[in-house]
């Protein structure tokens, strides 16, 4: 297992892309302390509720649990969904604040990662979506997997 670019996910908020329209991606790194990144590694962590702010010129991520390592010892944090810190570049911070203030737009993680040896979180810029859109983005879904099921049947039928 190399250092060279993995970038399997490790843990993906699958809600997100029902409940928002995801404009903008940002990749960022996480502050973790002690066997936190043990945790990460082996696939511990769950972002399905967390969500990003931005407070003092810093990003932050909430509720993002990391299960506490087994084979770990004092150095395991206490509270697995403490609020970490994200590295980003300051433009990139403030960018995303600009359009956060918006009417209607969060900052939601997306998935975790590794690449190069560094636990990476990806957030994305996301305008949430009403009851409607949601009924519509499944109805689209619905009738591309039914093409793609009508294709391949075709196929099968003319070898």
């Amino acid at each position: 297992m190399g250092k060279t670019g993995e970038t399997k996910p490790l843990a993906q908020n699958k809600k997100a892309s029902h409940d928002y329209f995801i404009e903008e991606t940002y990749e960022c790194g996480m502050v973790l302390t002690g066997t936190e990144i043990k945790s990460v590694r082996k696939g511990k962590a769950n972002i399905g509720d967390s969500f990003a702010t931005i407070r003092n010129g810093e990003a932050f991520v909430h509720n993002m649990h990391i299960s506490p390592f087994e084979q770990g010892n004092r150095s395991n944090p206490e509270d697995p969904t403490r609020t970490r810190k994200l590295l980003m570049k300051k433009f990139e911070i403030k960018k995303l604040l600009g359009a956060a203030k918006q009417q209607g737009y969060a900052i939601v993680p997306l998935k975790v990662y590794i690449r190069n040896g560094y636990a990476k979180l990806l957030i994305g810029l996301g305008k949430g979506k009403k009851m409607y859109d949601k009924r519509e983005t499944d109805a689209k879904r619905d009738a591309t997997r039914d093409i793609q099921r009508a294709l391949r049947e075709r196929q099968k039928v003319a070898r």
